[in-house]
């Protein structure tokens, strides 16, 4: 099936984000038909081939030459108008945003503190804050993402970049706001201006950081980026407010939602609860699962380089591809019985971080916060169980989590 633009039985626009009500609820049976029915579809305004086969969402993750960079795209598609046009795209981009060789160098500057040794340093300081964080409530019902899923990654990155407890509840509220509008392709004018003004704070905060680091160094992310040095090469200051402030916005929301996701697939497969309380070492296992079949991020962008050919869709050099990672990790062609949560699964292997050169750098690091975070609350809580008060997801277009989340902690 080739790519289409004047199929009126298929959803497109909003239709095909969080702020629509039916995507928002349950995007799976959607993608599954546009998988099925047109796996490279033209979805006109703003323009983006909509891409959800596994195996061309692969293809093009790990396509060396296509392009990340936003501006870059053709006037009039997605890429541009949306992303590039963002109240929280920063200029120059973040290093999420950049192609090599930019994108490259700042990579190996900042690498380091991501690695998997690194990051599995900070496992015990992660279970520390996680119940830490558990013993500030006292309720026998309470809301799962402000109380606990939203304050561990906070605490978390905040501890690592060296920041002082004061500001955590501040750093949510930036990271918040400007990632409303980060892939929102209708943003209010209200959300538009404070998005701008939570980033232009947190570049001021983080620049104020970087100065007082520079002369107090100390064992942190910030002063880890200040000393970086590769072959000669350092991080400028703006360098180190961008990948501060990536670290920040993406980590938490991101960390945030797949904790959240995680409680809810249990509580929706009770057997599935019931083996990992059994064998508390399947937790590794069941974060991967989690983020296959219900993956934070469900959609990343790439611009084509050249013509090409998608799920024989002809595709144009400039164009913006929509390539969604929540339809490749529920395509049968790659996963047996896709929509069946199972944290036995054999070898995931899923796309929920990307992949290729693009692959999340804090991909190791959000593992094992979902990890510790959902075997504190598991341990404390024996007999969790949804709350009277019920749950709804948020709207923000290209993440997937809930807005509110009530539990209980005795049935």
């Amino acid at each position: 099936m080739t790519a289409r633009d004047d199929s009126e039985d298929l959803p497109h626009g909003l239709q095909l984000t969080s702020l629509d009500e039916s995507f928002r609820a349950d995007p799976y049976p959607i993608l599954k038909k546009l998988r099925e029915q047109a796996p490279a579809y033209l979805d006109p305004e703003p323009r983006r081939v909509f891409v959800t086969r596994h195996n061309d969402v692969k293809t093009l993750l790990h396509d060396k030459k296509i392009y990340m960079d936003p501006r870059k795209a053709n006037p009039g598609t997605f890429s541009r108008e949306v992303i590039a046009g963002s109240a929280g795209f920063a200029d120059p981009p973040d290093m999420l945003f950049l192609d090599d060789p930019d994108h490259q160098r700042l990579r190996s500057l900042v690498s380091g503190s991501f690695r998997p040794k690194r990051a599995e340093s900070w496992r015990p300081s992660i279970r520390d804050v996680a119940n830490s964080v558990l013993d500030g409530i006292q309720e026998s019902e309470f809301e799962l993402i402000s109380r606990f899923a939203g304050p561990v990654p906070v605490v978390v990155i905040a501890r690592m970049l060296g920041i002082d407890e004061q500001h955590y509840q501040q750093f949510k509220a930036w990271s918040d706001l400007v990632v409303l509008t980060g892939f929102n392709p209708s943003p209010t004018v209200e959300q538009t201006q404070r998005a701008h003004e939570a980033r232009s704070a947190l570049n001021d905060f983080f620049l104020r950081q970087i100065e007082y680091r520079t002369s107090n160094p100390g064992d942190d992310l910030i002063s880890d980026m200040i000393r970086s040095e590769q072959e000669g090469e350092t991080l400028t200051d703006t360098e180190i407010v961008n990948q501060c402030r990536l670290l920040l916005v993406a980590g938490n929301v991101t960390t945030t939602d797949l904790i959240g996701n995680t409680v809810k697939a249990l509580l929706d497969h009770p057997e599935q609860m019931r083996k990992l309380r059994e064998d508390p070492s399947l937790i590794v296992n069941t974060i991967e699962e989690v983020l296959r079949f219900d993956s934070p991020v469900t959609n990343t962008s790439r611009i084509t380089d050249r013509e090409m050919t998608v799920s024989s869709c002809p595709v144009q050099k400039g164009e913006s591809l929509h390539l969604s990672l929540a339809a490749a990790n529920r395509d049968p062609e790659a996963y047996a019985n896709p929509d069946t949560f199972d944290i036995e699964r054999a070898d995931v292997q899923h796309l929920a971080f990307g992949g290729g050169r693009h692959l999340c750098l804090g991909a190791h690091l959000a593992r094992i916060e979902a990890q510790e975070a959902i075997g504190a609350l598991l341990e404390r809580y024996p007999s969790l169980s949804y709350g009277d008060k019920g749950f709804f997801h948020h709207s923000i277009p290209a993440f997937r989590g809930m807005k509110e989340f009530w539990v209980k902690t005795q049935g």
